[in-house]
């Protein structure tokens, strides 16, 4: 059987499969039906400085190969987070990262802050796709500086692992993913969900709420699997594969394109056991080809 540890920054995940942020609620909701310890890390539901509601229903509507979300963050600020939330991830041994959401800077600081006095959270992940309310509602992840701006913000208040989740709404997202190396980043967690709408032709109306949500699910796997690939040969810290990945052949590809993890999303609404299905094949795969470890596999992609 192969080895399965892999590290990002300080973190030693006992492998390489962790859940995405929105995907799998806090974790506890997933009891009855996998052991979450099992799994490499989960990326708990985002967290803001306030209480927010979320946008309007209708906020999810399924395509043919996916789903778009607007849900908007809901939660219920980091106030409610430390005291309600935290207590109960404590029972849990994997790795528990927090995904932090904000509309300002001064809120991102805000809620890491908090989250570096929480000794059970072992790493946070930077939601930078938000819209910034200070410089027109552009989401802080599509310019080279306001994604410095921000990374370089937070590092200075965290002291614990931090990754920085990229968009995928931006022509050179190896740049994007520069800059924030170059600002304190730890690791890239890539991609985010892609901007899609979806329109009902007999009322003549979007799908959602908000005209136009992010598309999640396996439409948008090549798309990531090329951005991780690039991303991979740009950076020097750790890259965390997201987007579409459904099955161990998925997240294998991840692996040799250079991703050091992955997170699986959209598929958990579909199947709750597939992070284990997917852990179980990637360690069948590494005895077929001959891998001792997992690391072996990382960016293992034969080009020519």
């Amino acid at each position: 059987m192969a080895q399965l540890t892999v590290t990002i920054d300080r973190l030693t995940l006992n492998n390489p499969v962790m859940t995405a942020s929105g995907t799998f609620g806090y974790g506890f909701e997933f009891d009855d039906f996998i052991d979450v310890n099992a799994l490499g890390g989960i990326v708990v539901k985002a967290t803001t400085e306030e209480h927010r509601e979320g946008n309007k229903y209708p906020r999810m509507a399924e395509t043919s190969q996916g789903m778009l979300n607007a849900v908007g963050l809901q939660n219920k600020g980091i106030a409610y987070f430390r005291n309600a939330i935290y207590p109960a991830l404590r029972k849990y041994t994997t790795k528990v990262i927090a995904n932090v959401s904000g509309s300002t800077i001064d809120s991102y600081v805000a809620v890491a802050e908090i989250m570096n006095e929480l000794d059970h959270i072992s790493a946070i992940e930077l939601n930078i796709s938000c819209p910034n309310v200070k410089e027109g509602g552009m989401a802080f992840g599509t310019r080279c500086s306001s994604a410095a701006e921000v990374t370089k913000a937070v590092r200075k208040v965290y002291a614990k692992t931090l990754i920085v989740k990229l968009s995928p709404n931006v022509t050179t997202i190896g740049d994007i993913a520069l800059a924030v190396e170059d600002s304190g980043a730890d690791a890239v967690s890539l991609i985010n969900t892609l901007l899609g709408m979806a329109i009902d032709v007999n009322s003549r109306k979007p799908k959602l709420s908000t005209i136009t949500g992010g598309l999640s699910g396996p439409a948008i796997k090549p798309v990531a699997l090329r951005m991780v690939w690039q991303v991979a040969r740009t950076v020097k810290i750790p890259v965390i594969g997201i987007g579409g990945i459904a099955s161990a052949s998925d997240a294998i590809e991840f692996l040799l394109a250079g991703a050091s993890a992955v997170q699986v999303g959209t598929a958990n609404f579909i199947n709750p056991g597939i992070t284990i299905e997917i852990i179980e094949g990637i360690n069948q795969y590494l005895d077929i080809q001959g891998f001792a470890s997992v690391n072996d596999c990382i960016g293992a992609l034969i080009t020519e």
